[in-house]
């Protein structure tokens, strides 16, 4: 089973100088997600999931331990590089979508391609495809505040597919949707899964996680539970 997020005895420590009143933000934590898995990372503010989630996107790196991130050491790497990975690896889903207002939906899309330097043509092809696989290559030319708010989502899936990362990484991902269209967006997501998409959903909310087939319970920068249970298909 290829292991694609290793996290190893990962601490996140926030100093004042003084060293009595560090707060840890993760304290030691070691997690492995594998090829393939649908992974709830849950906890209530404070408890450290956010900052887990922060390491996991590359957008902030440990104080102590190694993070494999697809067989690559991204543990000490500077921003740059960082950004670099972020690019490659990890396709972002955030709670309020992070569309650019002034650009079509296939122009928000496709903008992680452009920043890989991938040609008009190929772009296009692959911002299409990914469209079509959430259902939206007839909203194309729509801009973001002629959608719906599940359709905005939707987009920002989208997105995140284009670039066929090894991992997707979903912060809160129904967070800002009413329940039915939360339970839509969440449905699709299953259904990516089914297909081998891999997916990391970060979220407070346990009847989300309810739904999704590993949960990881994070209290106080420590993984308190790690629960497998056995899939539901999505029809």
């Amino acid at each position: 089973m290829t292991t694609l997020v290793d996290l190893k005895e990962i601490y996140k420590i926030y100093s004042n100088g003084e060293g009595e009143n560090d707060i840890h933000a993760l304290d030691g934590i070691s997690l492995q997600v594998h090829k393939g898995e649908f992974v709830a990372i849950v906890g209530s503010s404070g408890s450290g999931k956010s900052t887990c989630m922060n390491i996991i996107g590359c957008l902030d790196t440990p104080t102590s331990g190694n993070y494999f991130l697809n067989g690559i050491d991204v543990s000490t790497m500077g921003e740059r590089e960082l950004a670099h990975i972020r690019n490659k690896q990890i396709g972002f889903i955030f709670q309020q979508y992070n569309l650019i207002p002034k650009l079509t939906v296939l122009e928000n899309v496709e903008l992680p391609l452009i920043y890989r330097g991938i040609g008009a043509s190929e772009r296009k092809r692959i911002t299409l495809n990914s469209l079509e696989r959430v259902g939206l290559s007839d909203r194309a030319n729509k801009f973001p505040n002629q959608l719906s708010g599940g359709q905005q989502q939707r987009v920002s899936i989208a997105r995140a597919l284009a670039g066929e990362p090894p991992v997707i990484l979903a912060d809160e991902p129904t967070g800002a949707l009413d329940s039915k269209t939360g339970k839509e967006v969440l449905d699709f997501l299953k259904k990516l899964n089914g297909e081998g998409t891999t997916i990391i959903l970060i979220t407070h909310d346990n009847g989300i996680a309810s739904q999704i087939s590993r949960v990881v319970r994070i209290h106080d920068g420590k993984i308190i539970s790690d629960e497998a249970k056995e899939v539901i298909s999505v029809k």
